[in-house]
């Protein structure tokens, strides 16, 4: 960006992005997404910053206007190739646009701040006198620089790709708890479940499908990771980015990948994997254990962060249907820990007699609940291996509220005097309230 007509070129960008979301909100169906959005609203009561993270396309943008009811306000979107010449000296001149344009303000809306150097300190002098919003496609953003000036002046909040709840919604499809016990409305949600885990819950991806979700995943791995990072083999950590999705979930060590990958340095795959979760395509769960020196070094368990993405990019020679819905109930998991149960903490177990359980939730010193994730839990065998893992676990982590999640089975049964709960995946998706969450 030349200096000669810098701040009108800012207007310019300016006016052109304010009329996209515009464009945006009149030609797509925009529903309200499922986070507190009073919550929200309060973190930016008072001069403060609030940060909407999450991966790419996922629609932390739409969230941060929704969250100020689209009133007119300063918003700047800096992954635009139009500021690719913007620099640290060129805030003021973009301040100065702000207030040409919209005259004295109270809120500003700063997308992808992080691409400009030195954008810390700009937020910095903001929030004295201004109500931020910023949104990141990197949880470590908020490291470094920012987190030492801003130490109790910000809250974070990670927005995930649609619940299955909000894909009904966007797709138009009526629900209501009463028709629970319609044939036709459960034969309808099934199909719709279906669609749900072969497309995902990116907002794109209904509207265009796979090759959007391929172009969302390059643009990670080419702008977000390998542009802005030090990686040296370019080629193998594709295929090693590629290779998780693929085989998520799965328990892995870095001295097993190590020899997949022909790696002499464990550090070197610690180090991409990190770039990988901090792009927030991947996450990691720990393995339970109440010696913290055991679970440092235990194996851990890898989830995409959205079966329509892991169905676009992974590689797989059959569908196992099993496993994509442990990833969606991970994905569940996480996103009900982000928006409404914040000292959640989620991890899976397995003991010495290879009895796993898929999930454990725990919060504060007590574990809440124990799940297992099960396709066709009418196989005698099945069965009897996912209630033996929950019975173990339950005698040694002390819980009593046992839930195994089927495809469509539902029902109780006692088992060595305590109670297993089983309910078909649609309908503990469907859940919606914090007490409905942990039953």
């Amino acid at each position: 960006m030349r200096n000669s007509g810098k701040l009108e070129v800012l207007k310019r960008v300016i006016v052109a992005q304010k009329e996209e979301i515009d464009e945006k909100f009149r030609r797509e169906n925009i529903i309200q997404r499922e986070c507190d959005f009073s919550l929200l609203r309060k973190h930016i009561s008072s001069p403060n910053i609030l940060a909407i993270l999450g991966i790419r396309r996922c629609g932390k943008s739409v969230l941060s206007w929704q969250i100020l009811d689209r009133n007119v306000l300063p918003y700047i979107n800096f992954d635009d190739e139009r500021l690719v010449e913007f620099k640290t000296e060129d805030f003021d001149k973009l301040l100065q646009a702000f207030y040409e344009l919209y005259g004295d303000f109270e809120y500003i809306v700063l997308d992808e701040p992080h691409n400009i150097e030195n954008w810390e300190l700009f937020v910095n002098r903001l929030r004295r006198t201004k109500r931020v919003i910023i949104t990141g496609s990197n949880s470590k953003m908020l490291s470094g620089e920012l987190s030492t000036h801003l130490t109790g002046r910000y809250i974070d909040f990670v927005l995930f790709p649609f619940s299955f709840r909000e894909f009904l919604e966007i797709n138009d499809f009526p629900f209501k708890s009463q028709n629970f016990y319609s044939t036709k409305q459960i034969g309808l949600l099934k199909k719709m479940l279906e669609d749900y885990l072969k497309i995902g819950g990116f907002p794109e991806g209904y509207l265009f499908g796979r090759e959007i979700l391929v172009r969302i995943y390059g643009d990670i791995i080419e702008k977000d990771i390998l542009k802005r990072c030090n990686v040296k083999r370019k080629i193998t950590f594709k295929e090693f980015s590629k290779y998780l999705i693929s085989n998520s979930p799965f328990e892995f060590s870095f001295s097993k990948l190590k020899n997949v990958f022909d790696i002499k340095d464990v550090h070197t795959l610690k180090n991409w994997l990190s770039l990988i979760e901090n792009a927030y395509l991947v996450f990691v769960l720990e393995r339970f254990s109440f010696k913290l020196k055991e679970q440092a070094i235990a194996p851990r368990k890898i989830y995409c962060i959205d079966t329509g993405l892991a169905n676009a990019i992974g590689f797989k020679f059959s569908e196992n249907k099993g496993r994509k819905i442990e990833n969606l109930v991970a994905i569940e998991l996480l996103r009900r820990k982000s928006y409404r149960s914040k000292k959640w903490e989620i991890y899976y177990w397995r003991d010495h007699q290879q009895n796993e359980v898929d999930f454990v939730i725990k919060e504060g010193l007590k574990v809440q609940q124990l799940i297992q994730v099960c396709h066709d839990i009418e196989d005698y065998r099945t069965r009897e291996r996912e209630t033996k893992g929950l019975l173990k676990a339950s005698g040694e982590l002390d819980c009593r509220n046992l839930l195994i999640i089927t495809w469509d089975f539902e029902g109780e049964e006692e088992a060595r005097g305590k109670k297993i709960k089983f309910i078909p995946l649609w309908k503990w998706l469907l859940r919606g309230s914090n007490k409905d969450f942990i039953k």
